[in-house]
């Protein structure tokens, strides 16, 4: 059964929530502050941390951040009243994996848990399947039945990055941290370049599409 860290200061909420997941079979432990929530991952493991960001003794953002300084790649559900693009960009940038902001619809919750420790499934396999295509993390190949192409390295982070979350709309900064690094790249016309090259690559495959949203990114739908 799966296992999943809850750091809620409002007693009400966290008890909300851990009931509506223990109701969907996962095992919750429940926590009030970003340090008892280090303390708790220091002790056992867990599969997905669900967070709050104003929280006492250590926040959210500490908290992510934290994890991340130290190599934990747990997922992590950023749940706040702080709604802000703003907010939303500090904790992208300290290692959140989704965001969703008070009050909130406890379905899609449930909704986003799933696919967030379905996605964290997909990177310790390092490897995803759409359809009939494969991606193989260790060796930059996409397979497509029966044809194998080794793509270049910054194409295939590219491309694996979007098709791990089909549907997420990815800014270009986005792909410009997540792919060429914070400080490594500063020219956002080089993702559209790589996009391109996917785009060519891939404009006969019948699982996936690259969809560009005007003035906002891109997506990888599937077909």
């Amino acid at each position: 059964m799966q296992k999943i860290l809850i750091a809620e200061d409002d007693v009400e909420l966290s008890q909300l929530f851990s009931y509506v997941l223990t109701g969907n079979g996962y095992t919750v432990t429940a926590v009030q502050n970003g340090s008892e929530a280090l303390d708790a991952l220091h002790r056992e493991y867990y599969d997905l941390l669900i967070s709050d960001i104003m929280m006492p003794v250590m926040n959210g953002y500490e908290l992510v951040h934290s994890l991340r300084e130290a190599g934990q790649t747990i997922p992590v559900l950023m749940i706040t009243a702080k709604g802000g693009f703003d907010d939303m960009e500090e904790g992208f940038r300290s290692g959140v994996d989704d965001y969703m902001v008070k009050p909130v619809n406890i379905n899609e919750m449930v909704l986003r848990v799933n696919a967030l420790l379905r996605r964290a499934r997909i990177q310790s396999e390092r490897r995803l399947v759409i359809g009939s295509t494969t991606l193989e993390c260790d060796t930059l190949t996409v397979t497509v039945g029966d044809n194998t192409a080794v793509l270049p390295q910054k194409e295939f982070m590219l491309l694996y990055k979007m098709a791990s979350y089909t549907g997420k709309i990815f800014t270009r900064k986005q792909l410009m941290d997540e792919v060429w690094g914070y400080e490594g790249f500063a020219d956002t016309h080089t993702v559209e370049v790589h996009i391109g090259r996917l785009r060519e690559r891939f404009r006969d495959n019948n699982d996936f599409t690259i969809v560009t949203i005007r003035g906002v990114g891109y997506k990888v739908v599937k077909k």
